[in-house]
């Protein structure tokens, strides 16, 4: 007797070779390429090119945290001094 896997296995590889040699195939190749094409003409970025440029965007903000930082330091020192 055939386990539920092989049994699901069998269905799987014969609906394959079914869809391989019918017009289904080709709608999909034809979908596939429209949507390529339709992408390709949006403006869109990879992950990895997204997930770069998060990073120099944390790296930036924290920058500008620090400097913000210290002008409010060297505002207060140079306020302090004037009215001494």
């Amino acid at each position: 007797m055939k386990q539920p896997n092989d049994v699901f296995n069998d269905f799987q590889a014969r609906m394959s070779e079914l869809l391989k040699n019918s017009p289904a195939k080709d709608v999909e190749r034809n979908v596939k390429a429209m949507l390529s094409q339709g992408f390709s003409k949006l403006d869109l970025v990879t992950r990895e090119e997204f997930d770069t440029q998060t990073q120099v965007l944390v790296r930036t903000r924290t920058r500008l945290e620090e400097l913000e930082r210290r002008v409010a330091e060297l505002e207060q020192k140079l306020s302090t001094s004037q009215d001494s």
